[in-house]
């Protein structure tokens, strides 16, 4: 920044020494940095900031020298997406959809199973006429095998690289961004499909999946006590093999195949011996499957961190693998190792891997060629000529580029040399135009100035630093070209922006000098009628309002939306923001409310004239105020009244705090819990009424007087009460104050009383002792009461962002663990535990206080409740404990949507959550907290399942997101 400051210094030196009005077109055009000389290329490397004639480094590099022809367009050459002859055919990964291509590619290599699914029948038929496929609707494939069909057509015969399995994705009801299971993808798929085959009528059709991915194993349990041996047959599609802690996959099967001792607690029942027997129990492979699946489980669950892990173990595995050994039973026992095995010819090394499909070799020469069906040919044909017809499209599309970035190239070559003004007529032209003209990104705009204009609609000094300074010739032919405007002319210079900056540079060289001379003249004593009333205030700060003032002027234009050689010009940024809205002007401190001259001689100050004519050089607009002018009369007035005023609230606070000393400092108070013995009634009054008259005691002269009492916000629409005795002990307690009978005579006296309310003891009966009964005046409102109840619950069922609180129970104590910070609540109290002060000028809607009076609105139910609410929500305020975690949840949130903000707090999986509140168990997942009892500071109580088993032993995990939805909702359940 500092050679743009000696640039800036430089252009403006020679106001220094030339008044207003002596400026010249020689200074005009100094000012616009005009006498810089021009920047040669190769000497100046890159733009030089401030320099409207400096031409180099605004992106002209790229036209000049040799052209690549591919920088003129983006578009790839169209036969690169052309498949290469004998080569196969990819599939367009959409986001998380992998795992679906991979098996895709893997079903499309099974010769067999791809003959079967190209003998379903189709509703293709339909979509095919007897002249060819209908040319105006793109054909849409209705069933999972239709998809399938289309899909292995394309991969077999289509031109593309590679093709886009989106509608096989979309109709299975797949989330293309979701990362999911290969393994649980596989299982579900082959059900799903063996599903939809049996139904084909054709046993070729029908019977594939079985009889190319079915195997047979039978679990063998022999009792050793008599030998006898029992077979369970079960069928299998792949075989499930635990990777850990082994490094080759025949470790993998024989584990799978290994003897399993039942023993102790465990034991056997042999239906030979008729008791309980020690047995050894084992899988027996009987058939092998055309196509072995072989599922590497690499993925495995941690229940204690409710993640999913996987393990990172490298694999080792062979391209022949021979099963006759495990067919009957004979296992390879070999050697872990603790590093990557050694891979050989034919062998392979993975630690990614989780799923190898091996096939059956034969002594019969396999088929290698599937023909495809007719129909399907066809439509492959069609996707093919729209191929063809896409590729035609871009390499016209790339040419028309070509031709375009040809023309431009000789246009820059052309112009760019023309471009510096030298001797010659010149105009300026935006800096940022120039540069989206050199850009062959974007298509070139008209040309747009209207940003580097003054006031004067010139162009103003401080916006050159965005300019550039172009030939006549060049500024011609791109108005010619673009059109645009305004053109900026040497006519367009600013002499009327040159004049008040030069005025305004030598005001702040001026403003130390004439600070001194100020100084020296507030010292003398003003004579006579002469002088001039200033502020105390402005006198102590003149200097400073005055330098800022003179730099808003001077920097205004620096506040710019243009661009500075490509940055953002924020010198002094927005002042103003950084003023507060009621910061005043010079002298305007002793204004008063109606614009006169304030009456508080304590504010401002006399000072001399020539003090005064000096000090208006730099605030010309500033208030006068000569020192014969008078005080507003308004504010005379007002003082008076107000003087009298306060007089009178200190007279009616001292008299009111007098009469009822008790009740003002809270001493002595009667209790319905504990009633007193010396009397039989006592009175109530709302405790607002009681807060607020105890506010204007305090402090009269800041308060107005409370002049009534409003009893009815404490009664319903029909005159009734809305409380109970027993409540009136209890929760309603911080709503009402109880007066003494001797207090009630004398609020009576001081206050208007609209509802006179009471509490009355009475004695019933005969029989000694007597029973007492409490009885209210006016008596209770039963229907009203209940809807208030009923609106209280309401209210605590459809919050938003409340707060509640959640224990970990374990042994029946409270612990919680030191994860996931950022959810807890960040102190010991929530944000309703904190004051709420009402802001200046709110009132309550039963004390509308003005002109000193109290004026009572009328209370219709619905403003008792609102009235309510805030004490209500005082009252329930939880304390929260050490160790507890506060979680924000609303009333229509699912309690499983609540479960996973508790996981994340206590790292507990949703299904290892036990919760319940106030000894109700909380089980429905689907149910709002609203309908199962949750309110705002309900405290809930997880009890979490322990992990059975111990994966600490792990090694070379990675941790996974969770919690997981798998593919539920989608098509492989059929949904």
């Amino acid at each position: 920044m500092a050679p743009r400051l000696q640039l800036e210094k430089a252009a403006w030196r020679w106001a220094e020494t030339v008044r207003p009005e002596e400026v010249s077109q020689e200074h005009i055009e100094t000012a616009y940095r005009i006498w810089l000389d021009p920047c040669i290329r190769g000497v100046c490397r890159r733009n030089c900031k401030g320099n409207p004639n400096c031409l180099v480094g605004i992106g002209e590099h790229i036209w000049l020298g040799e052209i690549d022809e591919n920088s003129f367009h983006n578009i790839d050459d169209p036969n690169c997406e052309r498949r290469k002859k004998n080569s196969f055919v990819g599939l367009t990964n959409l986001g998380a959809t992998c795992y679906v291509n991979t098996f895709l590619q893997v079903w499309f290599l099974n010769l067999e199973l791809r003959q079967a699914l190209y003998l379903c029948p189709s509703t293709c038929s339909d979509y095919v006429l007897g002249d060819g496929i209908q040319e105006e609707k793109d054909y849409e494939p209705q069933t999972i095998c239709e998809h399938l069909q289309y899909l292995f057509a394309l991969l077999q015969n289509s031109n593309r690289r590679y093709i886009d399995p989106s509608g096989f994705v979309k109709a299975l009801g797949l989330d293309t961004g979701q990362q999911q299971d290969a393994q649980e993808f596989s299982k579900l798929f082959m059900s799903l499909l063996e599903d939809t085959l049996s139904k084909q009528k054709n046993p070729d059709v029908r019977n594939i999946v079985q009889q190319q991915f079915c195997g047979e194993y039978a679990y063998v349990t022999v009792c050793n006590q008599c030998g006898r041996e029992s077979k369970l047959l079960s069928k299998f599609y792949e075989l499930e093999l635990n990777i850990q802690g082994h490094k080759q996959l025949t470790d993998c099967i024989s584990e799978f195949l290994k003897e399993e001792k039942l023993e102790g607690d465990n034991r056997y029942f042999c239906e030979n011996c008729q008791s309980k027997q020690n047995a050894t129990r084992k899988i027996r492979l009987l058939s092998l499957p055309c196509t072995l699946n072989l599922q590497l489980m690499r993925f495995v669950f941690d229940r204690q961190t409710g993640h999913k892990k996987k393990l990172n173990t490298y694999i080792g595995f062979s391209e022949i693998l021979d099963m006759e050994p495990y067919v009957e039973h004979k296992a390879e026992p070999s050697k872990s190792q603790t590093r990557k095995p050694k891979c050989g010819k034919g062998t392979h090394c993975s630690r990614n891997a989780y799923m190898l499909v091996y096939r059956l070799q034969t002594q019969e020469k396999p088929n290698t060629t599937v023909q495809v069906p007719a129909f399907l040919q066809e439509l492959v044909d069609r996707d093919n000529s729209k191929f063809e017809e896409w590729c035609i499209e871009m390499a016209e599309m790339r040419k028309q580029s070509v031709d375009k970035g040809k023309a431009k190239h000789e246009e820059v070559k052309e112009l760019y040399q023309r471009l510096p003004a030298g001797a010659e007529p010149y105009e300026f032209v935006s800096l940022e135009w120039l540069q989206k003209w050199l850009d062959e990104s974007t298509p070139t705009k008209p040309i747009d100035n209207h940003a580097c204009l003054c006031s004067h609609d010139k162009l103003h000094p401080d916006k050159i630093s965005i300019m550039k300074r172009i030939s006549e010739y060049a500024a011609d032919i791109f108005y010619s070209r673009y059109g645009g405007g305004p053109r900026l002319t040497v006519k367009a210079l600013c002499k009327e922006c040159v004049v008040e900056r030069c005025r305004v540079l030598r005001l702040k060289n001026q403003l130390n000098e004439d600070y001194k001379t100020v100084n020296n003249l507030l010292k003398a004593a003003v004579k006579g009628n002469d002088g001039f009333w200033v502020g105390k205030s402005s006198l102590r700060s003149w200097r400073q309002l005055a330098l800022e003032q003179l730099d808003e002027q001077d920097g205004d234009a620096e506040q710019s939306n243009g661009k500075m050689n490509g940055s953002t010009l924020n010198k002094d940024e927005s002042k103003e923001e950084r003023k507060e809205e009621e910061e005043l002007n010079f002298n305007e401190d002793i204004l008063c409310p109606h614009g006169e001259l304030c009456i508080s001689e304590n504010e401002r100050r006399l000072v001399s004239k020539e003090a005064w004519s000096k000090l208006q050089q730099y605030f010309p607009k500033a208030p006068e105020f000569p020192s014969y002018k008078e005080c507003c009369s308004q504010c005379k007035i007002l003082e008076r009244e107000g003087e009298e005023n306060e007089a009178l609230h200190k007279m009616i606070a001292n008299e009111q705090k007098t009469s009822l000393p008790n009740l003002f400092q809270d001493k002595n108070r009667p209790c319905l819990s504990n009633w007193p013995e010396d009397t039989d009634v006592l009175y109530i009054v709302s405790q607002f009424f009681v807060e607020e008259w105890r506010k204007f005691v305090r402090k009269p002269t800041r308060c107005s007087p409370v002049s009534s009492v409003g009893n009815s916000a404490l009664l319903c629409p029909h005159g009734g009460l809305m409380f109970t005795f027993a409540s009136m002990t209890k929760e309603d307690s911080k709503l009402i104050a109880l007066i003494w009978p001797s207090e009630w005579q004398m609020i009576q006296k001081l206050f208007v009383v609209d509802h006179v309310i009471k509490i009355m003891r009475i004695e019933v009966g005969d029989v000694n002792p007597s029973e007492t009964q409490y009885i209210s005046e006016p008596k209770l409102c039963p229907e009203c009461r209940e809807g208030l109840l009923c609106q209280q619950q309401r209210d605590l069922r459809e919050y938003t962002q409340a707060t509640i609180y959640v224990h970990k129970v374990v042994d029946n104590k409270k612990v919680m663990k030191d994860s996931a910070p950022e959810l807890n609540v960040s102190s010991s109290e929530t944000e309703e535990d904190k004051e709420e002060a009402k802001p200046d000028g709110e009132k309550d809607p039963d004390f509308n206080q003005s002109n000193g009076g109290t004026k009572r609105q009328k209370i219709s139910h619905q403003n008792y409740i609102a009235y309510q609410k805030q004490v209500i929500r005082r009252s329930m305020r939880h304390r929260k404990v050490r160790g507890e975690k506060a979680l924000l949840v609303s009333a229509n949130q699912t309690l499983k949507e609540l479960k996973i903000q508790i996981m994340h707090a206590f790292s507990v999986a949703p299904f290892d959550q036990n919760l319940s509140i106030d000894g109700k168990i909380l089980s429905d997942d689907c149910a709002t907290l609203g309908t199962l009892g949750v309110i705002p500071e309900s405290v809930i109580l997880l009890k979490a399942d322990e992990p059975i088993a111990d994966y600490a032993a792990m090694d070379d995990v990675m941790q996974v997101c969770m919690p997981e939805e798998g593919f539920k909702g989608t098509g492989l359940l059929g949904h």
